[in-house]
């Protein structure tokens, strides 16, 4: 995979120079039009980390994937591009739930010019801009993260309020996609996993954040938070398409009717359960 067809895949026809705003673009870019998304997984199809299968499916078939795909991409486009770049292991709730956790994230830590930033595409309503990596607030648009370090090479992020999930943490010990493989297919085949049980699909605009999960699509902005249901197949299928830029040839003859299925039930069940709790 060439440089070039994946700045095309991300729209960008500006300098490459391994800078801070070279970064910040790519970064960026990437994350407006490579969507998060676990369709393959909701569809039963086998998730692969494989250098060759990843540029297949996020660069020559123009999809996306969850945080081990997205990053492993990511970090791809960003070697090419002359960046000095580590994937490192992550826990995303690590805080809430304790070291189990692990392994259930990635990112990457790119280092330029004696300095640290975490970049990260595999958390799907997350930052569109690296974050140098220091303790403090870190302010972009409408948004404010925090990063915590938690001992000299473990660090925690903090997500904004009211975000998917509150918080990661993570290693600065470098890693390799490869090391992810066997937690990637726990979570992408375990009948507990949230990535089998719900239908995710995720990304920022330059104006907000979309998140839909099942058939509730959810806005993030400047002007705060609102959500909606989906109300047909038709009206899924257009946003996959136009919202997050899935090609839906991509997902097989039925595949929009077998994820709306999945999304309806999985949006029953979650009422069922609203219901009985309340």
């Amino acid at each position: 995979m060439t440089l070039e067809a994946m700045l095309r895949r991300i729209g960008y026809r500006g300098r490459v120079t391994p800078d801070r705003e070279t970064l910040y673009v790519l970064h960026r870019c990437w994350r407006q039009t490579v969507p998060y998304e676990n369709l393959d997984i909701q569809l039963g199809r086998p998730i692969s980390l494989d250098p060759d299968a990843l540029a297949d499916k996020l660069i020559r078939r123009r999809r996306g994937g969850y945080c081990y795909e997205q990053n492993a991409g990511l970090a791809m486009m960003l070697r090419l591009a002359g960046f000095e770049v580590s994937m490192v292991k992550g826990g995303v709730m690590r805080q809430a739930h304790g070291d189990a956790m692990w392994g259930n994230h990635n990112a990457l830590i790119i280092d330029l010019a004696g300095r640290q930033w975490l970049a990260d595409a595999g958390i799907g309503d997350g930052f569109t801009e690296p974050l140098q990596l220091r303790e403090g607030t870190h302010t972009q648009g409408a948004f404010t993260y925090r990063l915590e370090r938690l001992d000299p090479g473990t660090w925690r992020f903090h997500h904004h309020p009211g975000a998917s999930i509150a918080s990661y943490d993570f290693h600065l010990q470098p890693r390799e996609p490869a090391d992810f493989a066997a937690r990637s297919h726990e979570l992408s085949t375990s009948a507990a996993s949230p990535y089998v049980t719900t239908l995710i699909t995720a990304r920022p605009t330059k104006e907000h954040t979309l998140l839909l999960l099942s058939r509730t699509l959810r806005q993030y902005s400047a002007d705060g938070r609102s959500s909606r249901t989906i109300r047909d197949v038709s009206e899924f299928a257009t946003t996959l398409r136009d919202r997050f830029l899935v090609p839906l040839e991509d997902l097989g003859r039925d595949g929009v009717s077998r994820l709306w299925e999945k999304a309806r039930a999985q949006d029953d069940l979650w009422l069922k359960r609203t219901q009985q709790s309340g």
